[in-house]
């Protein structure tokens, strides 16, 4: 049935076969997984993330060791795989990541690092583009613990990144934000002033948790719903045909009708991690075919009429994506 609707996407002026990106994961650093995404019509592959720590750390570990070697011995230091990240994945063997990506499947291969200064930033960026990556998504996150430093100190921080970046990169560049914002639409414009090709709505904080038995701070990992989408998706609609980007719609993703709203609301991609990781590589073909059967129900043959129509520009009643929502819906509870 899906053959014969044409799913085909732009995201960051790379042609996808279809919206559906495979963020990033624990798992794409298997090349068996990442050829079973490719086989299941999966768009693009984000890889996990390279942390600034890790980066910062492996050049920590060399400036070490070169302490107690010769300049002539340097060539031979362990750098390959000396630090393990989350994924088992440091810094060197990520750059073989991506070329082993590229030689395993046919569709776009993205980058993907996660930091909060411009140390190593660059460098990295410059060996990512060199080893093959189709494009780079910046996972800009700090929590500003700090009370003496301003929204706009941070915001400024973040463009200084994308900014420097760009400078030394060619190719396309994607932001993931956080919803932590007071003007995202205003920043947004920012980021793509700065260079950015596309922004990716949004990126999922994990909070720390406090145990009241053994008082300790704790972290846990809890994979997203669909609840958690709301706020991108709103997001995505007031962004929508309104600042010159490509617009990726992240969180939430657990079956093929919030595919379907992200679409609608102007959303030119649709990442999800959770509902692959759930369901398994093979999932990405359910949901290609829920896209498809409900395009084919209303007699469409590709997604160029239905993305965006539910978007802040297209609706004559826009005011649903401002206050009159959250009005409506707090005196339909008090109502009760």
């Amino acid at each position: 049935m899906s053959h014969k609707i044409d799913l085909t996407s732009q995201y960051l002026g790379l042609t996808l076969r279809s919206p559906i990106i495979a963020s990033a994961s624990p798992m794409n650093t298997d090349l068996d997984y990442l050829k079973a995404l490719d086989k299941a019509g999966i768009g693009a592959i984000v890889l996990p993330s390279l942390f600034q720590e890790q980066i910062d750390h492996a050049f920590e570990e060399i400036d070490s060791l070169q302490q107690y070697n010769s300049p002539e011995a340097s060539q031979y230091l362990p750098v390959n795989n000396m630090v393990s990240g989350p994924y088992g994945v440091g810094p060197d063997a990520y750059l073989e990541l991506i070329s082993q990506a590229k030689k395993t499947v046919s569709v776009p291969v993205i980058a993907s690092l996660n930091g909060y200064t411009n140390t190593a930033w660059i460098e990295y960026a410059k060996l990512m583009q060199e080893a093959g990556a189709d494009a780079l998504e910046l996972n800009i996150f700090s929590v500003p613990t700090d009370i003496n430093i301003s929204g706009q100190q941070v915001e400024d921080n973040y463009i200084n990144i994308v900014t420097n970046i760009r400078k030394y990169v060619d190719i396309p560049l994607a932001v993931k934000l956080c919803p932590y914002f007071s003007a995202i639409g205003s920043l947004a414009q920012r980021f793509i002033d700065a260079g950015a090709n596309g922004l990716v709505l949004f990126n999922r904080i994990m909070s720390p948790d406090i145990d009241i038995h053994n008082l300790d701070i704790t972290s846990r990992y809890s994979l997203s719903t669909a609840s958690e989408g709301l706020i991108a998706l709103q997001w995505i609609g007031l962004l929508a045909r309104r600042v010159n980007a490509s617009l990726a719609a992240s969180t939430g993703v657990d079956d093929y009708q919030q595919v379907i709203k992200y679409l609608l609301a102007g959303a030119d991609t649709v990442m999800t991690t959770s509902a692959l990781l759930r369901n398994g590589p093979g999932y990405v073909e359910t949901l290609r075919e829920g896209v498809c059967d409900w395009l084919k129900a209303r007699q469409q043959k590709d997604l160029k009429l239905m993305r965006g129509q539910m978007s802040w520009q297209k609706l004559k009643n826009n005011q649903a994506y401002e206050r009159s929502h959250y009005i409506k819906l707090v005196g339909s509870f008090l109502s009760k």
